[in-house]
């Protein structure tokens, strides 16, 4: 039995894995494959995952620029552009890929093999959990790769954005103890959404006066983004810091 075959016979544990059955198989089979397998044995198989992986970018910078433009609806253009590189680089690529535990399945040449089992390439990591996203989108669409992502990888994208670029509550706060002697405080206004994506809509009053109002997938994150918006209506900072 050759390599190719014995990924179609494991098909159904990878796609208990990423959470989602194919209709056509040979999506999942071609996402599996490294241009070093093919370059080994072109009498088998003469396509690698690097289209996959050109197109799942694509989709995922995609997804991803969607739901920052939703989540951050005040937020401007270089902050989300800054967001959107963080979670779609290639670091965070492989982190999602080990997290689903399927590299083991990674067609490669001999001596490719070799030295990834010593030691994962981060990036072959990176260009196998983009042919998987590539590969869902030419299967069932937009939807389906959306509900992958953000079902699998929720955490670790609010993991991200809970990092601000700057700590706009510590500034918020230091700002209000000197000019008025109080602490800010926060307020949840509304959360909305199943429980695997939630949105929470906070606002942050100083003395009683709302400053400021954040959307964010966490009550940090929220936190951090009406804090943001209290330092730009009392002129600390200008749109293109927040």
């Amino acid at each position: 039995m050759n390599e190719a075959q014995e990924i179609l016979d494991q098909m159904p544990k990878i796609e208990g894995c990423i959470g989602y059955q194919f209709k056509n198989k040979s999506y999942l089979l071609t996402a599996f494959v490294h241009s070093s397998f093919v370059n080994e044995n072109k009498d088998l198989i003469t396509e690698s995952n690097e289209r996959l992986e050109f197109l799942g970018d694509a989709v995922f910078g995609l997804i991803i620029g969607e739901y920052l433009f939703t989540l951050y609806p005040s937020h401007p253009e270089g902050v989300l552009s800054h967001y959107r590189s963080k979670l779609i680089e290639a670091a965070s690529c492989s982190k999602y890929l080990k997290k689903l535990d399927v590299e083991q399945y990674l067609l490669l040449g001999k001596g490719e093999k070799k030295s990834f089992s010593a030691r994962p390439n981060p990036s072959i990591l990176a260009d196998l959990f983009e042919a998987i996203v590539g590969a869902i989108f030419l299967d069932g669409g937009i939807e389906p790769a959306k509900k992958f992502l953000l079902e699998n990888f929720s955490e670790d994208i609010e993991s991200t954005l809970s990092a601000p670029i700057r700590n706009w509550k510590a500034e918020l706060q230091d700002y209000s103890q000197k000019k008025y002697q109080k602490i800010p405080t926060y307020k949840v206004m509304n959360e909305a959404g199943p429980d695997h994506s939630k949105t929470f809509h906070i606002s942050v009053f100083i003395d009683d006066m709302i400053m400021g109002s954040g959307y964010g997938a966490s009550k940090k994150s929220a936190q951090q983004a009406a804090a943001a918006e209290a330092l730009f209506r009392l002129n600390l900072i200008d749109s293109t810091e927040m």
